[in-house]
């Protein structure tokens, strides 16, 4: 007697659901798409008890005739591809024919639908994968699908489903990536009594993003076209200083998909400018020739594999960084206080903060007599005005005022005044000045009179001699001596020799909490990152105006000139406009 038997059809659609059909929001993503597919323009999902009881889903598509209807229950059957060479160029969100099948296969599911210029429509009712009933009903064009009562023959796999609360927070994660991905497509989603997500139908994908989430002033804009990709989104900008995990929505030709490559650009990207741990909010769109990439990888169609995944990476990675270079500061705006009595001036403003009437003790008499004569110029008619939503490409000329307390430089440039942190902008300066230096060999170091012995906890000598040989490249020569010690016989030049052993002590630290199998190059760009914190110039140290012109200078040539190399913004702004708001001027 054989033992190899055909598995019964209703077995196979149970054991397809087990892939296509993990949770509610599968099933939600899988009609969705397929209403997308069908041309709708306004969609209405609806979910019971996180989608465990109920999950409606009715558009406004061009709907199926009857024999179409029941031929889309039956596994393998789609009109979306109909021969071999259609897999190399998909088009559409969904193409195997097997959502419906194995959704109707592990639910109750009812399918209501009306071809547009058909008199009727057709209601078909499938319980756990056996067709109950197919008749003729009257109902609106576009299709209605009903899942009532998910995995009620699989208790195995319900159990395994999260509670109501964490089940709705599922679904409402891959409506709003579906909304983000078809912004001209109009959605509401509610649960029980609540609507949840409302978003008509938007003119691009900066209306939809405000729609979602409201006005975010933290997210800039990317946008790269080579290569035969177009890159487009909004990212977290460097400077941000909000939470360092964020939602990561990518999608290519307008399919969600998870990628490690893609993932990896984008962490390189915000690595190359700071060593700050962070999983920055991305809304990435790539667009692609179709034969570049297969999407018939997974049965969830989620992950994809790409042509050339070496060009894909380069592209995402390059678009990132232009876009980061371009980031601007973070700006600062002005709120109304309760007014308090006048008190009498004890001391004379100095120079420019006081209108130019008296000489500055910061300013050289011929630099202020320079920026009288040749004043910042305004914002010529035509262009972007102060403060909008696109951030300035490069850092403008800016002419430092003065410092506040020996630790800000205040400086003003045509688009209002900046307030930039003296050492983490210097910080900023040498951390690229090493890193470009590298790039040619290593630092120039210089070598100790008397050697200079460090007494380390075991792992804090173990992480230093450990990682000696990038530290040789920066210019520190150091060696064991003793089972906690270390000898340093040399340091990098742009270190002052007191100032030696306190990097060499918090190197330790930071090369401490890095992975053993971290590559060469995290370890010098944590290491450049701590010597260049060191050897910049101090809070609380009084800077000559060449020195503040120099540093402010110096910034504008940087890649990355609104962050330091561990995460801490460099300047603030508070723009001309918000000046001109808070003086009734507009």
């Amino acid at each position: 007697m054989p033992k190899i038997t055909r598995l019964p059809a209703d077995l196979a659609n149970q054991i397809a659901a087990g892939e296509v059909v993990e949770r509610p929001a599968s099933v939600v993503k899988e009609l969705v798409e397929n209403a997308i597919d069908a041309g709708a323009r306004r969609l209405v999902i609806h979910i019971e008890l996180g989608g465990k009881k109920q999950v409606r889903v009715e558009d406004d598509g061009e709907g199926m005739e009857a024999e179409d209807a029941r031929l889309a229950l039956e596994r393998h059957a789609t009109s979306k591809i109909t021969r071999a060479e259609d897999l190399a160029a998909i088009r559409t969100m969904g193409f195997r024919g097997e959502a419906l099948p194995s959704i109707a296969s592990v639910s109750h599911f009812v399918l209501r639908t009306r071809a547009r210029g058909e008199q009727s429509g057709t209601e078909i009712r499938v319980n756990g994968g056996a067709v109950a009933s197919v008749r003729e009903i009257g109902a609106p064009e576009g299709t209605a699908v009903e899942v009532n009562d998910l995995f009620y023959n699989l208790p195995a796999r319900r159990k395994f489903l999260k509670s109501d609360g964490g089940e709705s927070a599922q679904v409402s994660r891959i409506v709003t990536q579906l909304a983000l991905a078809s912004p001209e497509v109009g959605f509401t989603l509610t649960s029980a009594a609540r609507t949840v997500l409302q978003c008509p139908p938007a003119a691009s994908l900066r209306d939809r993003l405000y729609q979602i989430y409201g006005e975010r002033t933290d997210l800039m804009e990317i946008r790269k076209d080579a290569g035969g990709m177009k890159v487009t989104g909004f990212i977290a900008a460097l400077a941000e200083q909000g939470p360092t995990r964020g939602p990561q929505h990518v999608f290519i030709n307008r399919r969600i998909i998870k990628d490690k490559t893609i993932a990896h650009a984008i962490i390189d990207a915000y690595s190359q400018a700071s060593i700050k741990e962070r999983s920055p909010e991305v809304h990435l769109f790539i667009e692609m020739p179709l034969d570049a990439l297969d999407v018939n990888v997974h049965p969830t169609k989620a992950e994809v594999r790409f042509r050339d995944q070496s060009h894909v990476h380069e592209v995402v990675r390059r678009a990132f960084m232009e876009a980061l270079g371009q980031s601007g500061a973070p700006q600062l705006q002005l709120r109304p206080e309760m007014p308090i009595a006048p008190q009498p001036m004890t001391a004379t403003l100095p120079g420019v903060l006081a209108g130019g009437a008296y000489p500055s003790r910061w300013i050289p008499e011929a630099a202020q007599q320079s920026a009288a004569q040749h004043p910042a110029p305004s914002t010529a008619p035509g262009t972007s005005a102060p403060g909008a939503q696109h951030p300035p490409s490069e850092i403008k000329p800016m002419i430092p005022l003065g410092q506040f307390r020996d630790t800000f430089i205040i400086a003003v440039d045509a688009d209002g005044v900046a307030i930039i942190d003296q050492h983490v902008a210097h910080e900023r300066v040498l951390f690229e000045r090493v890193m470009e230096k590298l790039t040619a060999g290593r630092l120039e170091s210089q070598r100790l009179l008397v050697p200079m012995v460090l007494d380390l906890a075991p792992s804090a000598h173990q992480a230093l001699v450990g990682r000696s040989a990038e530290l040789e490249r920066l210019g520190f020569e150091i060696e064991t001596f003793g089972a906690a010690s270390v000898k340093v016989g040399a340091v990098p030049a742009l270190l002052k020799a007191e100032d030696s052993a306190k990097a060499l002590l918090a190197l330790a630290e930071d090369l401490e909490g890095l992975d053993r199998g971290a590559h060469v190059q995290d370890a010098l760009q944590r290491i450049a990152a701590t010597t260049a914190c060191h050897a910049a110039v101090k809070a609380n140290y009084p800077l000559t105006y060449e020195k503040m012109a120099h540093i402010l200078d110096e910034l504008r040539a940087t890649a990355y000139s609104t962050v330091c190399p561990h995460g801490r913004p460099v300047m603030l702004r508070l723009t001309r406009r918000e000046i001109e708001k808070n003086f009734d001027r507009i």
